[in-house]
């Protein structure tokens, strides 16, 4: 059975596309820790991502280091955070997250409910920043 990711990757579930190529995406999480949360899948579905293929991953964090500094840019923070979690979704993601303290990144912490409208011009943003 596809994943939620796969969904998502054939347009069957929408999402807030943030970059896309011919092997990856980014999009917001719509239950993020904070503003800006996004997530960064390879469009193969592959449950765990030290499964992927030695390439593929060094290409996953090539495509997630082109987005970060456009999260940088749209959501005031210190950093972006890069966190490999893999328990919630059995398909490969890392999850860039905008930090300004250790909290923000805390994934035990109560997620945002934000609107999809809010979701929207946070994606927008985003993109506006993409080189």
């Amino acid at each position: 059975m596809a994943t939620i990711f796969t969904k998502i990757v054939n347009r069957e579930i929408p999402c807030h596309l943030i970059a896309e190529d011919d092997r990856f995406m980014a999009f917001l999480d719509v239950m993020p820790l904070v503003e800006g949360h996004v997530l960064v899948i390879p469009k193969q579905e592959v449950d765990y991502i030290f499964d992927l293929d030695p390439e593929l991953l060094g290409d996953l964090m090539k495509f997630a280091q082109q987005v970060a500094p456009a999260i940088k840019k749209a959501i005031p923070c210190k950093r972006v955070g890069v966190a490999v979690i893999g328990l919630e979704v059995p398909h490969a993601h890392v999850h860039l997250v905008p930090m300004n303290r250790m909290l923000d990144i805390n994934f035990s912490q109560e997620k945002l409910k934000p609107s999809q409208e809010s979701l929207a011009a946070t994606a927008e943003k985003i993109r506006s920043y993409l080189l």
